[in-house]
């Protein structure tokens, strides 16, 4: 699957996915968000059984708030709608898919 750009008119039915979600706030003018978006086109690409979505947070300045985003990028991992992982800052692949088991 490829990687869904999120936003607040598809937001609900993303966050309510029967798969875990990971969701990668960035905005691209971001250094470390730069690296990390390949990983995240990876990880979505070759783990269907992941719902994988991007939030820019100059677009999406609400999401971002409601999330507490202070610093990007911020990874989220949201399972039946509740978020159970969170970190900040750029992550090496094999730490982004711990982040989901």
């Amino acid at each position: 699957m490829s990687v869904l750009h999120i936003n607040q008119n598809n937001f609900e039915q993303i966050k309510n996915s029967d798969k875990p979600v990971l969701i990668d706030f960035y905005a691209d003018w971001c250094g470390p968000c730069r690296m990390v978006a390949p990983l995240i086109e990876e990880i979505a690409r070759e783990n269907p059984q992941f719902q994988v979505g991007k939030v820019n947070v100059d677009e999406e300045g609400e999401l971002a708030a409601a999330f507490g985003v202070a610093s990007i990028p911020t990874l989220v991992v949201m399972k039946n709608g509740e978020i159970v992982n969170r970190s900040v800052g750029a992550r090496p692949k094999a730490q982004i898919l711990a982040m989901l088991n």
